[in-house]
């Protein structure tokens, strides 16, 4: 059983910055792709960037590349998700979760965190 837990969102002005952190525990976590994905309110689940295990391969949905970088440091078990440039449709709660397997839907990941509120105002 793997816990997550993301820190890290909060209310910046458009073209600001902030850092996402996910913590995990009780798993190896070198073994989980971490992905983030976010949610508006009256939307659908979206994948914003995913990273493999080690690593080594990284995706980004098309509204933030060039602007968001996910990273990891296994040693501290953690996933960050750096966003820069920020827009206020960019505005939604952002999850982390791992997957044993590397790919974009969140339907194949089976630990989730409990979202942090990221807020962009104009």
């Amino acid at each position: 059983q793997v816990q997550l837990v993301e820190s890290g969102g909060g209310l910046v002005q458009a073209g600001g910055s902030l850092r996402l952190s996910c913590e995990a525990s009780g798993g190896t976590f070198s073994n989980y792709a971490m992905g983030w994905f976010r949610q508006a309110p009256g939307k659908e689940r979206e994948f914003v960037a995913l990273i493999s295990g080690r690593g080594r391969s990284t995706r980004y949905g098309d509204s933030v590349k060039g602007r968001f970088t996910v990273s990891r440091d296994n040693a501290e078990n953690t996933v960050y998700l750096q966003m820069n440039s920020l827009k206020p449709e960019d505005t939604a709660v952002y999850y982390c979760a791992a997957n044993t397997r590397f790919e974009v839907t969140p339907d194949g990941y089976s630990y989730w965190g409990q979202g942090t509120q990221v807020t962009v105002s104009s």
